[in-house]
């Protein structure tokens, strides 16, 4: 019996966070193309940072589609790609270390 009631918590959280737009997923994908952009990431020049703003957009039409469970995948999506773009961005800023 209580693995009955586990099994349908599990489900029940599922459909939650397929049913509710996911509102902090999408702002820490958009903060995280802001940081890349900032760090000097910038459309045509950095693959990652335009990968972030292709999955961003996609998150968006989803969400306007209430397309919740493929939204908050597409907003992850482009949160990592953005990670990876502001990364890229500042290992180009680091100076390179000069050994004699």
């Amino acid at each position: 019996m209580s693995r009955f009631i586990l099994v349908l918590m599990g489900i029940a959280c599922l459909l939650g966070c397929a049913t509710a737009p996911p509102v902090q997923e999408m702002s820490d994908a958009r903060q995280a193309i802001v940081a890349a952009a900032a760090a000097g990431a910038s459309r045509g020049s950095a693959p990652e940072y335009d990968a972030a703003q292709l999955a961003i957009a996609r998150a968006e039409a989803h969400l306007q589609a209430r397309e919740y469970g493929r939204a908050r995948l597409a907003a992850l999506q482009a949160k990592r790609h953005a990670a990876a773009a502001l990364s890229n961005a500042q290992h180009a800023e680091a100076p390179s270390a000069v050994t004699h």
